[in-house]
């Protein structure tokens, strides 16, 4: 429902990866996906393996379209329902820990200045969603992937929240809540997500990788460093509230960078896929 607010408002919108949180949430996920049977350790130890070359290299759109393509193999025939139970009895346990202090303090300074608070995240939705009704949020822009009549995964995409497709999705919400993006915030660690930073008055840089270092430097933008987390039971959050977040569907799979580094270094791997 659009706003009725006369006056446009100001939002802060929150990368969610080495942002909000301290490790990919897909990533973070993995063992629970390899307890449940929809992962086997080899697929776990390749995705350990593609986080480490993805922290070190940086995100570039190569990268990402790799990772992007390898974890849909993975998720093609999941049951999304399953999906979105495994990720709710888990959320506070996994992700709970990872969330830095620092981003907690900046969301709520935000919505006391009466700003919008938003996640923007390449992650799926059955991740971001959760995570954005429990940390209070107002909404959230996640990736989004097509479901077939039986309600699994069929490894094709709807809408990937990334780079200039974060931006749509921001303008989308600028027009139904008559955002002022001139004077709101974004936040982010990766170059992939400067179109993002450049769609906002006041952009920042979080724990950025060397090529947006460079950038935010180049420009005078802002540049944090987050290094505290903190479980959310220790935090001052403000109680979630009933935003108009509905559910998702698994857009990447829930492996991050699986087998980038072996697809692009290696011939011929060592043991096949199981998919």
């Amino acid at each position: 429902m659009a706003s009725t607010t006369s006056e446009p408002v100001e939002a802060a919108f929150f990368d969610l990866d080495k942002t909000v949180i301290a490790k990919a949430a897909m990533l973070a996920f993995g063992p629970r996906l390899q307890q449940a049977g929809l992962l086997n350790r080899w697929l776990v130890v390749r995705a350990l393996w593609g986080q480490i070359v993805f922290r070190y290299l940086g995100a570039d759109e190569g990268r990402m379209q790799k990772m992007r393509e390898t974890a849909l193999r993975i998720a093609v025939g999941w049951e999304k329902e399953r999906i979105s139970a495994l990720v709710d009895n888990a959320l506070t346990e996994v992700i709970d820990p990872l969330v830095y202090a620092e981003a907690l303090e900046l969301m709520e300074s935000h919505r006391d200045a009466g700003r919008r608070v938003y996640l923007v995240s390449a992650s799926p939705e059955e991740i971001v969603l959760p995570l954005a009704r429990h940390l209070g949020v107002d909404d959230a822009i996640a990736t989004r992937a097509r479901i077939d009549s039986d309600g699994r995964y069929t490894g094709e995409v709807e809408f990937y929240s990334a780079g200039v497709h974060k931006v749509e999705a921001i303008e989308a919400e600028a027009a139904t809540h008559r955002l002022d993006l001139d004077h709101s915030f974004a936040y982010s660690d990766s170059i992939t997500d400067l179109p993002m930073l450049e769609a906002v008055g006041h952009p920042v840089a979080v724990n950025p990788d060397r090529a947006l270092l460079k950038e935010a430097e180049a420009r005078g933008w802002e540049i944090r460093t987050f290094e505290n987390p903190r479980p959310l039971r220790e935090g001052s959050i403000a109680a979630p509230r009933p935003a108009a977040i509905g559910a998702g569907a698994l857009g990447m799979g829930l492996v991050a960078g699986a087998t980038l580094w072996w697809r692009t270094r290696r011939s011929k791997p060592t043991r096949r896929w199981p998919f």
